[in-house]
């Protein structure tokens, strides 16, 4: 009898479910939002609330940006007199950390997605937004900053309808900042996204990202699918195929809390012993080893890094150090790549790729912060494909590892397409400064609001320089 009253418990408990995520441009409020969620439900008194409270790294606060995805377990009565479980990832909005939205959308069902009352939809807006749709996600637009002078909740509701499809009936009005439309996005968050569906009779986990933790190993960042991880059973990595004791699962209320099991739906963590940093990747599943599942969950699409530039300690016997910090910081964040090299001026270093500059720039912060670690990086640069006269083809990320010219046959580089949207007065100069750096005008679109959507193709290397500096 205890154990049918226990499994319905657990039914009931999976059914008010919801993990949602909040994708936007940057700068449009996510981080606030998520700071009214944490106050709204008590998950954390206010008087303990600190300004961007899932902005647990130094770099955040002080940049005023997301890096890496927070997750944390809201607890919500809804209107309905039900107690709701609400798991929320917080993600990025910089174009750069776009992977780790991706990873974020792989372990929902539904996200909120926050447009700028005053800005509108903004580029970073509708890449996230396809995202969303590629994964199959609810999405409810939530309308932030309405409390702004120059907020214009009309016009975004039209271009919304204009470029989303989505109807404007399905808006929710807010102001993250003084805590308008908080309840309404709750409801929203319960009524339209759909509860977690798993099987029971298997085990099957996504890890969505990692960190390492000194004292206890690798922690896994886990989204329960299929059946429920419990302290002290034995769980398998499908990836690669080996066997680990969990000696703790919990949830994040931001820390993390210790709980006796985490559930289908549940986004929670997991320590297992793991010791070396390459046991359990992100995107791999893990299963019961006493009764493994055969079809892995779909991990993550690779990342492909844009640019490349060499790290190299200041002091020649820092580089069994750095090469540590690299380890350590590329199991949560995946899209970062390294490999040795050597250069005569510098000596022992890495070669390493990064999804952008912004990308470059916070890793090299880190590596120097967190890691006490004094770096030199060369300039940036990316990789060009050389199909030499004999047919042989190679990828050259560096300069001087170009053959010479008359054993080349064709010289390939990696292009772009970027969209530029702007207000009419600046397209002449946009054209402009597009031009001089080899771009290639794909289509010129007018908004019903007067402001020009530009498609342009375009050498990479153009880009990474100082073109974003150029055009602000």
């Amino acid at each position: 009898m205890e154990k049918a009253t226990d499994h319905a418990h657990r039914l009931q408990t999976i059914a008010n479910t919801r993990n949602f995520c909040i994708i936007a441009h940057i700068d449009h409020g996510k981080t606030t939002l998520s700071d009214r969620l944490l106050e709204m439900t008590k998950t954390i008194e206010s008087r303990v609330l600190e300004e961007q409270q899932l902005d647990a790294m130094d770099l955040e606060r002080e940049r005023g940006i997301t890096i890496r995805m927070h997750p944390v377990t809201l607890r919500y009565p809804a209107l309905d007199g039900e107690i709701y479980r609400l798991n929320l990832i917080d993600t990025p909005g910089h174009v750069d950390f776009s992977y780790e939205v991706s990873r974020s959308l792989a372990a929902c069902e539904g996200a909120l997605l926050i447009i700028d009352a005053a800005q509108g939809i903004e580029a970073q807006t509708l890449a996230n937004y396809h995202l969303a749709l590629e994964h199959k996600l609810t999405i409810i637009p939530v309308i932030n900053k309405i409390d702004l002078p120059a907020a214009d909740p009309e016009r975004v509701m039209a271009e919304i309808e204009e470029l989303l499809v989505i109807e404007r009936s399905e808006c929710i009005l807010a102001s993250a900042k003084n805590g308008i439309g908080i309840e309404n996005i709750l409801e929203a968050i319960v009524a339209r996204i759909p509860a977690p569906q798993g099987h029971t009779d298997l085990v099957r986990g996504l890890v969505f990202n990692a960190q390492f933790d000194p004292y206890r190993g690798v922690v896994s960042y886990v989204r329960v699918v299929d059946g429920a991880i419990e302290s002290g059973t034995k769980f398998m990595s499908m990836a690669h195929e080996r066997v680990y004791e969990c000696t703790e699962v919990g949830l994040f209320a931001p820390q993390m809390r210790p709980t006796k099991r985490l559930s289908i739906g549940d986004v929670g963590y997991v320590i297992a012993n793991v010791k070396s940093l390459g046991d359990i990747d992100v995107g791999d599943t893990i299963t019961a080893a006493n009764n493994p599942a055969h079809v892995a969950l779909p991990g993550y699409r690779k990342a492909v890094p844009m640019v490349f530039c060499g790290l190299y300690p200041n002091e020649g016997a820092a580089y069994d150090a750095l090469r540590d910090a690299l380890e350590k910081l590329k199991l949560n964040d995946a899209a970062l790549v390294f490999e040795p090299e050597t250069s005569i001026a510098l000596g022992f270093g890495f070669r390493c790729g990064f999804l952008g500059l912004l990308h470059m720039e916070i890793v090299q912060e880190r590596l120097e912060r967190d890691y006490t670690l004094d770096l030199i990086a060369t300039s940036p640069s990316v990789v060009f494909r050389v199909t030499r006269t004999d047919g042989t083809v190679e990828l050259v990320d560096n300069p001087s590892k170009l053959p010479p010219a008359n054993l080349i046959a064709q010289l390939e580089e990696p292009y772009v397409k970027a969209t530029i949207i702007s207000p009419p007065d600046y397209v002449g100069a946009i054209l402009e400064i597009i031009q001089v750096r080899r771009g290639a005008l794909l289509n010129m679109e007018y908004l019903h609001d007067g402001r020009v959507i530009l498609s342009y193709e375009m050498p990479l290397i153009e880009v990474i320089v100082d073109l974003f500096d150029q055009l602000k």
